[in-house]
Protein backbone atom coordinates (compact mmCIF):
# COMPACT_ATOMS: atom_id res chain seq x y z
CA UNK A 1 0.00 0.00 0.00
CA UNK A 2 3.14 2.27 -0.01
CA UNK A 3 2.20 3.47 3.80
CA UNK A 4 5.04 4.47 5.98
CA UNK A 5 5.09 4.28 9.84
CA UNK A 6 2.99 1.63 9.60
CA UNK A 7 3.16 -2.15 11.10
CA UNK A 8 0.64 -4.71 11.41
CA UNK A 9 -0.23 -7.99 13.73
CA UNK A 10 -2.04 -10.60 12.18
CA UNK A 11 -3.55 -12.47 15.01
CA UNK A 12 -6.96 -14.16 15.61
CA UNK A 13 -8.30 -11.95 18.63
CA UNK A 14 -9.79 -14.70 20.52
CA UNK A 15 -6.00 -16.69 21.14
CA UNK A 16 -4.18 -12.93 21.07
CA UNK A 17 -6.89 -11.24 23.50
CA UNK A 18 -5.57 -11.77 26.76
CA UNK A 19 -2.03 -10.59 25.89
CA UNK A 20 -1.83 -7.68 28.18
CA UNK A 21 1.39 -6.55 26.42
CA UNK A 22 -1.38 -6.15 23.05
CA UNK A 23 -4.02 -3.74 25.00
CA UNK A 24 -4.91 -0.75 24.36
CA UNK A 25 -1.84 -0.47 21.71
CA UNK A 26 -3.19 -0.14 18.31
CA UNK A 27 -4.90 2.44 16.82
CA UNK A 28 -7.00 0.35 14.29
CA UNK A 29 -7.90 -2.66 14.44
CA UNK A 30 -9.71 -4.91 11.95
CA UNK A 31 -12.03 -8.07 11.47
CA UNK A 32 -13.81 -9.89 8.24
CA UNK A 33 -17.73 -10.73 9.08
CA UNK A 34 -17.03 -13.77 11.02
CA UNK A 35 -19.06 -13.23 13.76
CA UNK A 36 -22.16 -10.79 15.30
CA UNK A 37 -21.02 -7.07 15.72
CA UNK A 38 -21.20 -7.38 19.46
CA UNK A 39 -18.80 -10.47 19.61
CA UNK A 40 -16.28 -8.91 17.32
CA UNK A 41 -16.23 -5.66 19.27
CA UNK A 42 -15.58 -7.83 22.68
CA UNK A 43 -12.65 -9.38 21.01
CA UNK A 44 -11.37 -6.28 18.98
CA UNK A 45 -11.89 -2.89 20.86
CA UNK A 46 -9.69 -4.19 23.90
CA UNK A 47 -6.58 -4.01 21.20
CA UNK A 48 -7.55 -0.58 19.77
CA UNK A 49 -6.14 2.43 22.04
CA UNK A 50 -8.72 5.18 23.39
CA UNK A 51 -8.94 7.72 20.04
CA UNK A 52 -8.52 4.89 17.99
CA UNK A 53 -11.28 2.70 15.62
CA UNK A 54 -12.52 -0.93 15.17
CA UNK A 55 -13.08 -0.97 11.06
CA UNK A 56 -15.50 -4.15 11.34
CA UNK A 57 -16.89 -5.72 7.94
CA UNK A 58 -19.90 -6.43 7.52
CA UNK A 59 -22.75 -6.73 4.99
CA UNK A 60 -25.08 -3.76 3.74
CA UNK A 61 -28.02 -4.79 5.40
CA UNK A 62 -26.58 -5.04 8.95
CA UNK A 63 -28.49 -2.45 10.70
CA UNK A 64 -30.26 -4.80 13.13
CA UNK A 65 -27.13 -6.09 14.45
CA UNK A 66 -25.94 -2.63 14.61
CA UNK A 67 -28.65 -1.92 17.15
CA UNK A 68 -28.56 -5.10 18.52
CA UNK A 69 -24.54 -4.33 19.52
CA UNK A 70 -25.16 -0.70 20.66
CA UNK A 71 -24.88 -1.57 24.75
CA UNK A 72 -22.02 -3.71 24.02
CA UNK A 73 -19.86 -1.05 22.44
CA UNK A 74 -20.85 1.48 24.98
CA UNK A 75 -20.21 -1.04 27.65
CA UNK A 76 -16.28 -1.75 25.78
CA UNK A 77 -15.28 2.14 25.33
CA UNK A 78 -16.91 1.96 22.14
CA UNK A 79 -19.80 4.29 19.93
CA UNK A 80 -20.42 4.29 16.57
CA UNK A 81 -19.03 6.51 14.77
CA UNK A 82 -20.26 5.95 10.73
CA UNK A 83 -20.92 3.32 8.27
CA UNK A 84 -19.96 3.50 4.85
CA UNK A 85 -20.47 1.07 1.53
CA UNK A 86 -17.54 0.11 -0.86
CA UNK A 87 -17.50 -2.34 -3.86
CA UNK A 88 -15.21 -5.47 -4.17
CA UNK A 89 -12.85 -4.40 -7.19
CA UNK A 90 -13.65 -6.14 -10.14
CA UNK A 91 -17.34 -6.69 -9.28
CA UNK A 92 -20.81 -5.77 -8.49
CA UNK A 93 -20.19 -6.80 -4.52
CA UNK A 94 -20.83 -4.02 -2.00
CA UNK A 95 -20.21 -4.55 1.38
CA UNK A 96 -19.92 -2.07 4.80
CA UNK A 97 -17.67 -0.98 7.26
CA UNK A 98 -18.97 -0.22 10.56
CA UNK A 99 -16.18 2.26 12.41
CA UNK A 100 -16.61 1.91 15.88
CA UNK A 101 -14.24 5.07 17.60
CA UNK A 102 -12.81 3.65 20.93
CA UNK A 103 -14.01 6.77 23.30
CA UNK A 104 -12.72 5.10 26.93
CA UNK A 105 -10.59 2.47 27.78
CA UNK A 106 -12.32 -0.70 27.85
CA UNK A 107 -12.79 -2.44 30.98
CA UNK A 108 -10.12 -4.99 32.34
CA UNK A 109 -12.97 -8.06 32.35
CA UNK A 110 -13.03 -7.33 29.03
CA UNK A 111 -12.67 -9.99 26.79
CA UNK A 112 -14.09 -12.43 28.44
CA UNK A 113 -12.69 -16.47 27.73
CA UNK A 114 -14.19 -17.16 24.08
CA UNK A 115 -16.11 -20.36 25.74
CA UNK A 116 -17.80 -17.84 27.63
CA UNK A 117 -17.94 -15.39 24.81
CA UNK A 118 -19.85 -18.18 22.78
CA UNK A 119 -21.98 -19.38 25.31
CA UNK A 120 -23.17 -15.72 26.37
CA UNK A 121 -22.25 -12.54 24.13
CA UNK A 122 -22.94 -9.32 25.44
CA UNK A 123 -26.27 -8.56 23.39
CA UNK A 124 -27.70 -11.41 25.22
CA UNK A 125 -25.63 -10.78 28.85
CA UNK A 126 -27.10 -7.18 28.69
CA UNK A 127 -30.71 -8.12 28.32
CA UNK A 128 -30.78 -10.74 30.82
Amino acid sequence: LGLDGVSTLHARAEEAGHNPILREQFDYATARAVASLDVLCELCLPFVTPGGAFLAMKGRDCGGELQNAAPAIRELGGELERCWDYAIPGTDVIHRVVVIRKTAPTPGRYPRRWAKIQKNSLSSHNRS
